[in-house]
């Protein structure tokens, strides 16, 4: 009898793997990659992100270029947001919406404007473990006609250097000035002396910067950035950081089950200025009517960590369950995401947690649960 062949698929590995491993990186799956999930420790890269600098190697997101000469028309239909108001240089944080108003993905289209033919162009960022489900969703609503799509997943390296020095550290390898960046804005410079795409975007809360470019490059920005003083970072405190400032994840937070509105991400949606868009009819009436659930803060009482899928209660029933959770590094107490019925997601509502068969309390808190001084605004 033959032995039955394994059949789990390899985890991918980035370009900077090797350079995790010589670090003593520890590994874990994540959307299909082996990733570092810590270097040092996360509470030491959390703070590092916060107080110096931190590098996150974060090749595994999907990358998408686009271009052609209707290109913000196609993909106004596909999201809430107004795409005509971005001009070149300016990204839109938004959502790609099922025919339910659910979220496909929580996107950022960074959009680089128009040549002197017509032809439009823009950068896609997605989430890694939906990269596969986006770029299929992407080619069956676009007119590959009229658009040009191409899928840099593999071949580029994405780098995130976040935290109040991130500016200092990145400005001595590339030539254009960063200091006049706004949040959300990009262009394309030299850095090492090749070509780089670099957006002051993040997911930590903090300022920073998001630089792709390809792979010999990444490895060499990666060492002289080490060089330097910044801190390798990896999932551990990605984590940490973005559940402080209350950053969505996709596939606990949002999917595509849940609707911008009640993820409270309502500013995503645009229905005053777009007529038409995949799931409109369901938020117009969510709008109308009211959400029957919102996401809301957490905070918890003691050291009593509510993780993800614990059950929440409310006068002994339950009524939601936690969706993202850990103990802030920052604040130094326990904070979650969790999805309630809308008349007990007021801040100041007393709930309780179960966690390994106990009851303990939480209170409903504003979000986010931290907010950097270093951040820059609009």
């Amino acid at each position: 009898m033959a032995h039955q062949q394994d059949i789990t698929p390899s985890l991918r590995r980035t370009p900077l793997y090797q350079l995790g491993a010589e670090l003593k990186a520890r590994f874990t799956s994540f959307g299909g990659w082996e990733m570092p999930v810590q270097f040092t420790g996360i509470s030491q890269e959390h703070e590092a992100v916060r107080t110096t600098a931190g590098m996150f190697d974060i090749s595994h997101m999907g990358k998408f270029t686009l271009q052609g000469k209707h290109l913000i028309n196609q993909l106004q239909p596909l999201v809430p947001s107004d795409l005509n108001r971005l001009k070149p240089g300016e990204a839109q944080y938004t959502v790609l919406l099922n025919p339910q108003g659910g979220i496909i993905d929580d996107i950022i289209i960074y959009y680089q404007g128009e040549d002197s033919t017509g032809t439009q162009k823009a950068v896609l960022i997605v989430n890694a473990a939906t990269t596969d489900k986006d770029k299929t969703w992407l080619l069956q609503q676009i007119d590959q006609n009229q658009l040009e799509f191409q899928d840099l997943s593999q071949s580029q390296v994405l780098i995130a250097i976040q935290g109040p020095q991130a500016v200092k550290h990145l400005q001595t390898l590339v030539q254009a000035d960063l200091q006049p960046i706004k949040p959300f804005g990009h262009l394309q410079t030299t850095l090492l002396g090749k070509p780089a795409f670099i957006a002051r975007t993040g997911y930590t809360g903090e300022d920073g910067f998001e630089v792709m470019v390809d792979a010999d490059q990444g490895i060499e920005l990666w060492q002289r950035l080490h060089q330097t003083g910044v801190t390798p970072c990896g999932l551990g405190a990605r984590d940490t950081l973005r559940l402080e400032a209350a950053m969505a994840l996709y596939g606990q937070d949002i999917d595509d089950t849940t609707t911008p509105l009640e993820a409270g991400l309502g500013w995503l949606v645009h229905l005053d200025s777009k007529d038409n868009f995949i799931g409109r009819e369901i938020l117009a009436q969510q709008k109308a009517q009211g959400v029957k659930k919102r996401l809301i803060g957490l905070q918890m009482s003691g050291r009593n960590i509510a993780r993800h899928g614990y059950p929440i209660l409310s006068a002994g029933e339950v009524v939601g369950e936690i969706t993202s959770g850990t103990l802030s590094p920052t604040l130094g107490y326990p904070i979650a995401l969790a999805y309630v019925p809308t008349p007990l997601a007021k801040v100041g509502e007393q709930l309780e947690v179960e966690i390994r068969g106990k009851n303990y309390p939480g209170v409903v808190v504003k979000r986010p649960f931290y907010r950097s001084q270093n951040r820059l605004t609009n």
